[in-house]
């Protein structure tokens, strides 16, 4: 059989006209969904994207007392936490773009929780401080965050949760690796 015909066979339809295991996996990942027969709402992706829809929108209930949005608490515990100290900073922890950081940044700093300092090594940087009313509303953040969390995991066993929480850094794992 030529090269391209033991292509063929190998990418193409089979004689029940379902494609092969063999486009739907790549060599080194795990065999568990098909492309022919994918469960959309069973898939992992699914359910993760539902978590999440239904997490942002809990935090959000938990954040509206503090005058705050989904957007807006991250980056003052990033802040507070010194997981980052400028916009661009920030962007690039939460994966969002650099511009609707800033324009979420002005939002914070008109209520009075940063303050936005010019870096003495670097006039061209923003430096990223909290106020004093930050700080203070920092403090209060993570109960809300912890209330939101201990919700989702209502009924799973401590052995669970820490089950739960290596396959989670697995998948995070997975797909950081290079070449994903």
């Amino acid at each position: 059989m030529s090269d391209r015909a033991a292509t063929r066979a190998a990418t193409g339809p089979t004689a029940s006209g379902r494609a092969p295991r063999a486009r739907s996996v790549r060599p080194g990942d795990a065999d568990f969904y098909r492309g022919d027969e994918y469960p959309i709402c069973e898939s992992v992706g699914y359910l993760v994207k539902q978590i999440r829809n239904h997490l942002d929108r809990a935090v959000d209930a938990e954040m509206a007392e503090h005058d705050l949005t989904g957007v807006q608490w991250g980056p003052l515990l990033m802040i507070s936490h010194g997981l980052g100290n400028t916009a661009a900073e920030i962007a690039r922890v939460a994966g969002v773009d650099t511009g609707a950081v800033t324009r979420m940044l002005d939002r914070l700093e008109a209520k009075g929780l940063i303050r936005r300092l010019p870096s003495a090594q670097d006039r061209r940087v923003v430096r990223l401080t909290l106020t004093r009313a930050g700080e203070r509303l920092c403090a209060h953040i993570p109960f809300g965050l912890a209330r939101v969390s201990n919700g989702l995991l209502r009924g799973f066993t401590p052995a669970e949760f820490e089950t739960l929480k290596g396959y989670l850094a697995r998948m995070l794992a997975n797909l950081q690796a290079p070449g994903k």
